[in-house]
């Protein structure tokens, strides 16, 4: 396998799915003096980035490689200079908006999802409990977050779990390739008797970023904190926190600094030093992906030296810093391996600027013992046995020891057979498992989860 300088250390966490919803297969018509000619483009993900082929059905043309492909937050763009074809788009719930430029012609078009992937564990009407829209501002930072609370008919003094997102800009259902497995969860709950509130990350649909443009976990944390706050005001007592990955870290910080918190249940959350997590999932996800053992260890050998620069910079300037050590690393790569040389400086900027960011900053100084060893309230951590994202022995192992430090006497630690970082049932848990799988989360999770929460 290749080696390649796109660093597996932190892309998971940072970038989830290099933009997640974009991936898959977009088509639309070019209305062209009073003729329709259909065009569809095919965004697929490797571990350098996006890729995208074109079809032109109406030519006869399939699979055409185009030149380079970007997503920056809702900005597409398709770069075919090969084809002296220029695409940029806004992504807007399920549509691309944009322009396709060609040969000085520039036309409207419409891109829609080619075909709607299976998913049949998403809700559908009709739904036998209430269903609200909810909207709070968080005090310290003053942003507003917008969710949905789903709360059982005809019951009173209902427990009500608030369902915290990981890493990356994510809408209220944690929607991943189609699959909305925060809405599954709240519907699943809702109907056994539990109250779920599910929320906007800040800067996604109903919630606004406030004050701070570059949020760290910790502004996360805040977020959550104002959720539990104004589930209070609503006359909530039972109060209790489920996170999925970083979700899973955000989660003992509140708990820990809010007494209104009476249980947390950690999906795939952190229970070991970041710095830690991640070189165990470089190496997992890169292994899945077929890398060598010598590919391996260089990748962990470039991990030390850029965690090591992030945590104690030599210069107040971060980013030039890591670039050096970037610049570095591609002199060990053989040049027919490398990108053209007129993208090399714009890809390191790019690289760097992400390394450099304040989120990943705090995130790799994050060590979770810090908040769970606070814990004495009931915790339920669960892991998949396949999860390459946050893999489940060191992980499991770390909560288990963190509670046993606090002296918490309910706790439950469980790994779960054949799960991935979704917790669907999966054959070998790599990412590109995620997307292809119909199953959402597996209902022995859920199953697992309500009724612990019910013997509480």
């Amino acid at each position: 396998m290749k080696k390649s300088f796109f660093l597996f250390v932190f892309v998971l966490f940072f970038t989830p799915f290099f933009g997640q919803e974009i991936l898959g297969s977009w088509a639309g018509e070019l209305a062209i003096q009073g003729t329709k000619l259909p065009i569809i483009f095919n965004v697929k993900s490797n571990e350098a980035g996006l890729t995208t082929t074109m079809d032109s059905p109406a030519q006869k043309a399939k699979d055409i490689p185009v030149a380079k492909t970007t997503f920056d937050k809702t900005e597409l763009t398709i770069d075919a200079s090969n084809l002296g074809i220029l695409y940029k788009g806004t992504l807007l719930n399920d549509k691309i908006e944009g322009i396709f430029s060609q040969g000085g012609m520039s036309l409207p078009l419409v891109l829609s999802k080619k075909k709607e992937a299976i998913r049949p564990q998403t809700p559908k009407a009709p739904f036998d409990y209430t269903s609200e829209e909810v909207t709070f501002i968080n005090p310290i930072d003053l942003n507003t977050l917008a969710g949905t609370l789903t709360t059982p008919k005809n019951k009173k003094n209902v427990p009500v779990v608030i369902l915290i997102t990981g890493s990356g800009q994510q809408n209220r259902d944690s929607e991943i390739f189609g699959h909305k497995s925060f809405w599954v969860v709240a519907d699943d709950f809702t109907k056994k008797g539990i109250a779920v509130l599910r929320l906007d990350d800040r800067g996604v649909g109903g919630s606004n970023k406030g004050n701070n443009t570059t949020p760290t976990s910790q502004n996360f944390a805040t977020d959550i904190n104002a959720a539990v706050n104004f589930l209070a005001l609503k006359g909530f007592k039972n109060i209790g926190l489920a996170g999925h990955s970083e979700g899973g870290m955000i989660a003992p910080v509140v708990a820990s600094q809010n007494n209104k918190v009476k249980f947390v249940i950690s999906l795939a959350g952190p229970g070991i030093p970041i710095e830690e997590l991640l070189q165990l999932q470089s190496r997992a996800v890169a292994k899945l992906d077929g890398a060598s053992e010598a590919d391996l260890k260089m990748n962990e050998e470039l991990n030390r030296k850029l965690y090591a620069i992030i945590k104690n910079p030599k210069s107040s300037d971060l980013k030039t810093e890591i670039k050096t050590i970037l610049l570095e690393d591609l002199k060990k790569i053989p040049k027919e391996q490398l990108p053209p040389e007129s993208e090399i400086e714009k890809m390191l900027e790019n690289e760097a600027k992400q390394i450099s960011n304040p989120w990943f900053v705090y995130f790799l100084k994050f060590n979770p013992d810090d908040y769970w060893s606070q814990l004495k309230i009931p915790v339920l951590a669960l892991n998949g046995s396949l999860d390459a994202q946050v893999t489940s022995k060191e992980n499991l192992a770390g909560i288990k020891s963190s509670l046993e430090k606090a002296k918490n006497k309910s706790f439950e630690i469980v790994e779960l057979p054949n799960l991935n970082h979704l917790f669907q049932e999966a054959k070998i848990g790599s990412v590109a498992e995620y997307a292809e799988l119909e199953q959402t989360i597996s209902p022995a999770v859920l199953d697992k989860m309500s009724s612990w929460i019910f013997k509480l």
